[in-house]
């Protein structure tokens, strides 16, 4: 059995531009996201990373723009994937993420990253499908506020509580805390 892997998702620069997003949750999320990091790289665990490249005109994720730059907080980390993507699931970008982990024996994978409703939960959803044991440290993500078809906004708050509740409830992933998952809860 190997390390599980920890997945950091889309941890963007782009991700800070409000006037683009609007309005998001939980404001240490970022800090839960280095933690982890932080821990994984010291004791020498293997770390993935994704950045979205977004195709939409006008998204701050485009590449070639200062908002597809990973952040500079995870400069010193050194990851042993990049998976880049222009979809929300890391399983579908450009290095073949199922197959690197299965060609390492990789049978666990950490998630946390941008956004909790989209990118994350695609991914966990996906990484539960192809038989990952796949923990989800809810506290190392954000997302934001999002409209509904019926023109009412869904705050970002209640986005991640139905997150959990889909990865949990569906069976696709354990839902935890960062100090649950390092030992500090």
């Amino acid at each position: 059995m190997t390390d599980p892997v920890l997945l950091l998702i889309d941890m963007q620069r782009g991700f800070a531009d409000s006037a683009y997003w609007g309005r998001r949750n939980n404001p240490g999320a970022e800090e839960g996201m280095l933690a982890l990091a932080h821990r994984w790289q010291q004791e020498g665990r293997p770390i993935v990373l994704s950045r979205h490249d977004s195709v939409q005109p006008g998204s701050p994720l485009r590449p070639g723009q200062d908002g597809n730059l990973l952040r500079p907080e995870l400069d010193g980390i050194r990851p042993e994937l990049l998976v880049t993507k222009k979809v929300n699931s890391a399983f579908l970008g450009d290095a073949d993420l199922n197959a690197w982990l299965k060609e390492r024996g990789v049978t666990e994978l950490v998630l946390a990253g941008i956004q909790t409703n989209m990118c994350v939960e695609t991914t966990a959803r996906m990484a539960g499908n192809l038989g990952y044991r796949t923990t989800v440290a809810l506290d190392a993500t954000f997302t934001f506020d999002l409209t509904g078809p019926d023109g009412s906004v869904i705050p970002a708050e209640r986005l991640a509580e139905v997150t959990a509740a889909n990865l949990h409830g569906g069976g696709f992933a354990a839902v935890r805390t960062v100090g649950n998952i390092l030992g500090t809860a």
